[in-house]
């Protein structure tokens, strides 16, 4: 059964990002419980896409911890979902935000402001804190997108609770929650992207390792 890990020698993995996502692991959820809530109580389309993205984001750093110390066949799998939890993510968000115009509910912009600050916040510190690993492998790169597409979605947020409270409608809050969902969908194709990319290595890589073990066999014998 061993033939489905990936030939290369898996590197030992950076402590400090292990480290790293078991801090955003938590602040994520954290602000799951937070966002979810004020979403609830405010009718907002916008808050409530950004905590179902804290929720997945949880999700994908519990998998890339799963993986951190696999090959990087095993890492470009975990990628390839993310990634596609990503896409499917921006997808939702869209069709909730046409419910939404269709029903004509209009959010309550201090709630918004409030808690997308809040959320702020702990995304940015989140990035700082993930950014020297941008330019990993695709599990890597997921976890840093996932960390900036947050922190761009906050000040989104907080310009929706501007824009509401300004015009007394929902379509700040509507255009926000669009825009979310659609930088998910690009942000999931891309790391899939990456993810076929590091996953088509590996096994490369498993054919020429398994190529140059056959004539050692065959010599040995």
């Amino acid at each position: 059964m061993a033939c489905s890990c990936s030939a290369p020698e898996p590197k030992s993995p950076d402590p400090r990002f292990r480290r790293a996502l078991w801090v955003a692991l938590w602040v994520n959820l954290a602000m799951f419980l937070v966002e979810g809530i004020a979403s609830l109580s405010s009718g907002s389309v916008s808050l409530m896409a950004d905590a179902i993205d804290f929720f997945g984001d949880s999700a994908n750093y519990i998998l890339s911890l799963a993986v951190l110390s696999m090959g990087m066949l095993w890492r470009g799998r975990a990628a390839m979902v993310k990634g596609l939890t990503m896409a499917a993510f921006g997808v939702v968000v869209w069709a909730r935000a046409v419910y939404v115009l269709e029903s004509g509910t209009t959010p309550e912009p201090m709630t918004m402001g409030l808690v997308g600050l809040l959320a702020l916040l702990a995304n940015v510190g989140v990035a700082v804190m993930l950014f020297r690993f941008r330019d990993g492998d695709s599990d890597m790169r997921s976890v840093w997108l996932c960390s900036r597409n947050d922190a761009i979605g906050n000040l989104a947020v907080m310009a929706a609770a501007l824009g509401v409270f300004g015009t007394g409608t929902a379509w700040p809050d509507l255009a926000v929650a669009a825009v979310m969902g659609t930088l998910a969908i690009t942000a999931g194709v891309s790391v899939v992207r990456h993810a076929r990319t590091d996953i088509a290595e590996a096994r490369s890589a498993a054919v020429e390792a398994t190529g140059r073990a056959e004539p050692a066999a065959s010599r040995s014998r």
